[in-house]
């Protein structure tokens, strides 16, 4: 078995709404020999991985897979079962997978992940053991796991992060890591905001610094009267040994910034073990600072945005004898508890056996090997960090008021909005003054110990946070997606209008670039899943308008979670052939991941009078908004009798449904994109606007301002049915790429007055040879005469090769003309035209033909619309 490629789906897409992945796999000639053929390979399989053996696959009893196996099945089913078992064997709780054919040996393996790097890793190793157990050439498996492991704990979301993550997932917010980066951002757009695990958008660089150096903090939290234990910062041997003598026995010693506990050494009693500490940590730390050690209970308050939402007393790691087991026999017996887990991926951390450990059990007089009495207790570490395998008991309800104060004050003038203040005391219920110090105050505070207590009541602090991000109110913006086969870019454009003029800045992805508000940002086809994701990333956006091509949804996916909004304005015959779909079946199926991505709350715009988009009425998620050119159409009529929302043309007029109440939005003729009613293809794409407008709630006489105002040029809607006087003639502009396209345009033009009707005409590449003999047909029936040309682009075909399959759809061979460079063929078609004639250019780019345009008009004349 051979890996030959690996897509990475991180949103929803075509095989799943889960994040997953598609590796496809040359079977090398395996792809008909079953597992039951291969010798020793079962009991093998099933030896290393023995997690397969719970594996159902289908029948409804655990070990169902083993049947299969040993009934005989195939390798890449196999392979995807191993990429599941081994994520669930290292934590993760993954399930979805499935196994597909392409041709002969290639087939294409889907499975489910939660980490990409480590589901990556996972793929080559579920490939590389199967072929292993073929060969009989062993790898070392277990080896290769823990690499795999190591690459998980590295890539694993934090605690912190992922309760401040469920929290925004509760209330319907998306969350999102950027680019592997371990930042993640909540929401999208101006309502987005980027966190660090308990580090917020808020969280200021100088607070942060700040109280990574203890000797600062100490001395700010000292100016407002905090009681802090006394201490200072030492630079030699000679200075330490006068520090400890003025603040007296026992002291601290630790590095000035540091955390979790690392390099803290506490209850110091004398010189000798002082200089021994100081020694070590000088080996590892520039800074250190030395304070008087103050006894009691350790206190972890965690303060958000002036108000103290949690308290824990933290209780360092610690073993209970039985008289019979070491100590080392009962760390690993404390260590097998499930709620503990190797770093900070459970709410326990497991207990780790280091030098400073063995130290410690030496000055309380034991060593791993001995073996403690019953009941006798033996401490593990000199500080209750979390990470270090501490406990936390919950004891918010607990902290007496005067403390409080003391905490908000402590983060106030550190300048943190949320920080984590520690606290020795020998009760949190008593005023610290008179028992207890402030030791340090915490930029990052981990938070895992108060959603996990060892006992007492969980604090969801991730709410809290939450809360505090978005001033109490968390919410996102509206996201539109738009798709389907004609007339996106159009319906796109025409919406984000609308919201333009209300004042709204709107990010949108179109067929011609990424826009925000009226800049653009990037010129090209930008309708995939980078090019949304730049909008749901940029800070100025109050609405995304997302036009979401084929192409963009087959590579990567989805780059928003669930929309607002999902428009689907037609599916006919287009990119048959192409990244596997071959049927109208196969295009309707990527089609309707649109509308499945809908929020509950959310609506789904379909074309009611469109064949293909009715097939997607079962998937469609939120409720139906249907448009039609037919009032009395029965989609339409069964919204209008159910009391939904519904958007047609009734005698001339937009109209729309709401509420069992009719509104006249305007005139079709009122409308310039459709000029005056002629352009039917527009007067749809006008009501896959208004619905879409309609379900994210603008009032309808906004809709009709920006329908009135939104023209048919070069300024609103560039290269679509763009219309140029020049020198008596008619030129339009028009990005038609498919039969139905041009048979919409040609359509049209029905009904206006013109001479002849010249056509340059051509699409791109990648569209089947029957589409570029169709296209000659319609054209040789609707065209006086035909200019063909080619792309620039020619999508892996030979130069001439589509001119040539266009040609053979032309039955009169005295009408056509090939000019295979686009701006030429223009030219071409200028030169035989005369006045009144009407040129139909069908282009792949707009400038270079509206530079052709240009040269050719006069000084007198100017770019407007042709108003017929």
């Amino acid at each position: 078995m051979k890996i030959k490629g690996i897509r990475i789906f991180n949103g929803r897409n075509i095989y799943s709404h889960r994040k997953c992945m598609r590796m496809d796999v040359d079977l090398e000639g395996y792809s008909e020999i079953p597992s039951n053929k291969i010798e020793g390979f079962n009991d093998e399989l099933l030896r290393l991985l023995p997690i397969l053996k719970e594996h159902r696959c289908g029948i409804d009893t655990e070990g169902g897979f083993v049947i299969r196996l040993n009934e005989g099945t195939y390798l890449s089913h196999i392979c995807e079962h191993i990429v599941i078992g081994m994520q669930n064997m290292l934590g993760m709780d993954v399930s979805y997978g499935k196994a597909r054919e392409c041709e002969g040996d290639h087939y294409y393996i889907i499975y489910e992940f939660m980490y990409e790097n480590t589901a990556v890793e996972i793929g080559k190793l579920a490939v590389d053991l199967i072929n292993s157990l073929i060969t009989k050439k062993s790898i070392n498996f277990e080896e290769r796991l823990k690499l795999v492991s190591d690459i998980l704990s590295k890539e694993s979301i934090g605690p912190s992060t992922e309760a401040i993550k469920v929290a925004a997932e509760r209330v319907g917010l998306p969350v999102f890591e950027i680019d592997n980066s371990g930042y993640y951002q909540i929401g999208y757009g101006k309502q987005g905001r980027i966190i660090e695990a308990t580090i917020g958008s808020n969280t200021t660089c100088i607070g942060a610094d700040i109280a990574c150096d203890k000797m600062f903090t100490k001395t700010l939290l000292k100016s407002q009267s905090i009681p802090v234990a006394d201490g200072e910062k030492v630079y030699n041997v000679i200075g330490l040994l006068k520090a400890a003598e003025s603040i007296g026995y026992p002291v601290v010693l630790k590095p000035q910034c540091g955390n979790q506990g690392k390099g803290v050494f506490l209850n110091i009693k004398n010189e000798k073990e002082l200089i021994k500490v100081y020694n070590k940590l000088s080996n590892e730390y520039k800074d250190i600072i030395i304070e008087r050690y103050v006894s009691g209970n350790d206190y972890r308050v965690c303060v958000i945005n002036n108000e103290v939402v949690a308290a824990s007393l933290r209780i360092p790691p610690k073993v209970s004898g039985d008289g019979k087991r070491s100590i080392s026999e009962l760390i690993e017996e404390l260590n097998n508890d499930p709620l503990r887990g190797d770093d900070h991926e459970k709410p326990l951390t497991k207990i780790k056996i280091d030098d400073d450990m063995k130290e410690l059990l030496l000055e309380s007089g034991y060593k791993l090997s001995s073996i403690p009495k019953v009941g006798e207790e033996v401490v593990l570490r000199r500080n209750a960090n979390l990470s270090t395998g501490g406990m936390a008991i919950d004891c918010t309800d607990e902290i007496c008021e005067e403390n409080k104060r003391y905490c908000i004050k402590a983060a106030k003038i550190i300048g943190l909005d949320i920080c984590g203040i520690d606290i020795t005391a020998l009760s949190i219920g008593e005023p610290i003054k008179e028992q207890g110090v402030v030791m340090e105050v915490n930029a990052a505070p981990g938070i895992r110990m108060h959603h996990y207590p060892s006992s007492g009541e969980p604090r969801d602090v991730g709410k809290a946070i939450l809360n505090h991000l978005y001033n109490g109110k968390p919410r996102n913006i509206p996201v539109i997606a738009i798709t389907g086969t004609n007339g996106k870019t159009t319906t796109t454009r025409l919406i984000s209008y609308v919201l333009n003029l209300m004042g709204n800045t709107v990010g949108m992805t179109s067929t011609e670039g990424i826009y925000i508000g009226d800049e653009c940002i990037d010129i090209g086809d930008d309708t995939g899943y980078e090019s949304a994701k730049s909008i749901l990333l940029n800070k100025d956006v109050d609405v995304a308008v997302l036009e979401t091509a084929r192409g963009g949804m087959i590579k990567k996916g989805l780059a928003y979670d669930l929309a607002d909004v999902g428009v689907v304005t037609n599916i006919t015959e287009d990119h048959l052939g192409l990244d596997e779909i071959y049927t109208m079946e196969d295009l309707s199926f990527i089609k309707s991941l649109v509308t499945e991505a809908v929020k509950p709350s959310g609506y789904s715009i379909i074309n009611a009078d469109d064949n293909w988009s009715r097939n997607l009425i079962d998937r469609a998620r939120g409720e139906i908004i249907y448009f039609s050119k037919d009032k009395n159409n029965n989609l339409i009529q069964k919204n209008i009798l159910a009391g939904k929302k519904a958007v047609f043309i009734d005698d001339g007029i937009l109209c729309v449904v709401n509420n069992n109440k009719k509104y006249n939005v305007l005139k079709v003729d009122d409308i310039p994109i459709t000029l005056n009613g002629s352009l039917i293809f527009n007067i749809e794409n006008a009501l896959a606007a208004c619905a879409a407008l309609v379900g994210i709630g603008i009032d309808y006489c906004m809709i009709a301002r920006g329908f009135n105002k939104f023209k048919l040029d070069y300024e609103h809607n560039a290269g679509r049915f763009n219309m140029y006087k020049l020198n008596g003639r008619t030129i339009i502009l028009d990005y038609g790429h498919n039969v139905d396209g041009f048979r919409a345009i040609f359509e049209s033009l029905k009904s206006m007055n013109f001479n002849k009707l010249i056509g340059v005409i051509g699409i791109p590449g990648d569209r089947n040879d029957e589409m570029a003999i169709d296209i000659g047909k319609i054209s040789d029936k609707n065209l006086d005469f035909i200019i063909i040309k080619e792309d620039i682009d020619k999508r892996g075909r030979k130069p001439g090769e589509i001119a040539s399959l266009i040609e053979n759809g032309i039955s009169d061979k005295n009408k056509y003309k090939i000019v295979l460079e686009e701006p030429e063929a223009l030219k071409e078609a200028i030169r035989i035209s005369e006045e009144g004639d009407v040129i139909v250019a069908f282009f792949e780019e707009l400038q270079p033909l509206m530079k052709v345009v240009e040269s050719y008009r006069d000084d007198n004349e100017k770019e407007e619309l042709v108003n017929l």
